[in-house]
């Protein structure tokens, strides 16, 4: 069985949800996080956990979508952070990718969702593009866990992020030919250490590179990790599985 830790499953991308489903289940894919960026997306996470028994999710504010933030977002998390087929407050981050960031608004709502999280006792998902040193820096001052997302720093860092409770999302770039750093990352970090996840519909891995991405690939994910670490897909599998399930409480419900 694979899990899929982190995906954007939704109408915007999709036209048919139901048979993306029904792909990840012929695929072994047996469980899969959607996650929210936005107001809109968080709404649309909580209709697809009570329609899909594969689908969980995540519910959060992504660090690019604050144009329109609003205080009682807050609350929302609050309200809704309970529903046991949520199992982490994600996507949540910095982003520094563009010129014109606020850093310094990014940094608030990062960490009052980091506050709810720890009130609520609930694991993360962390977006970190630009904004590694900053992202580590904040999550140290807090006693949380969870997955840093598309994991894109050195081997170094990586060691760093494991010290404090995180695990690392690794998606299709480790399938690219210059993948080289996220690579190095895989063959000399442990595979406790490691969750599978794609983004879809974005970074879709080789040989569908160019085209949507969907969760059901994640098994071309662990393929490739299996390659460099010279280990079974098997062993991927199941470590990854236990993994995921040792920080996301899929069984609340």
């Amino acid at each position: 069985m694979f899990i899929d830790t982190h995906c954007h499953v939704f109408s915007e991308y999709y036209d048919n949800i139901d048979e993306v489903v029904n792909q990840c289940k012929k695929n072994n894919v047996n469980r899969i996080i959607v996650n929210g960026c936005d107001i809109n997306s968080n709404k649309e996470v909580l209709e697809l956990v009570n329609k899909y028994d594969v689908i969980y999710g995540a519910i959060g504010f992504h660090p690019t979508e604050l144009d329109d933030f609003k205080d009682e977002y807050f609350e929302f998390l609050e309200n809704n952070i309970s529903n046991p087929k949520i199992v982490a407050i994600g996507e949540i981050g910095l982003d520094y990718y563009y010129d014109n960031t606020d850093k310094d608004k990014q940094k608030e709502i990062f960490k009052r969702q980091l506050d709810i999280a720890n009130k609520y006792n609930k694991p993360i998902i962390v977006h970190s593009r630009n904004s590694i040193q900053d992202t580590y820096n904040i999550l140290k001052e807090y006693n949380l866990f969870g997955s840093i997302h598309c994991f894109s720093g050195s081997v170094e860092m990586a060691r760093e992020f494991i010290k404090i409770g995180y695990k690392l999302g690794i998606g299709g770039i480790i399938t690219y030919k210059n993948a080289k750093n996220i690579r190095e990352v895989v063959k000399n970090i442990d595979l406790s250490h490691i969750l599978l996840e794609t983004d879809s519909p974005y970074l879709t891995p080789v040989p569908y590179r160019g085209k949507s991405n969907s969760p059901e690939y994640i098994p071309l994910i662990a393929n490739t990790i299996a390659d460099i670490k010279n280990i079974s897909i098997n062993d991927v599998s199941e470590v990854t599985t236990a993994n995921a399930e040792e920080i996301f409480d899929f069984f609340s419900k």
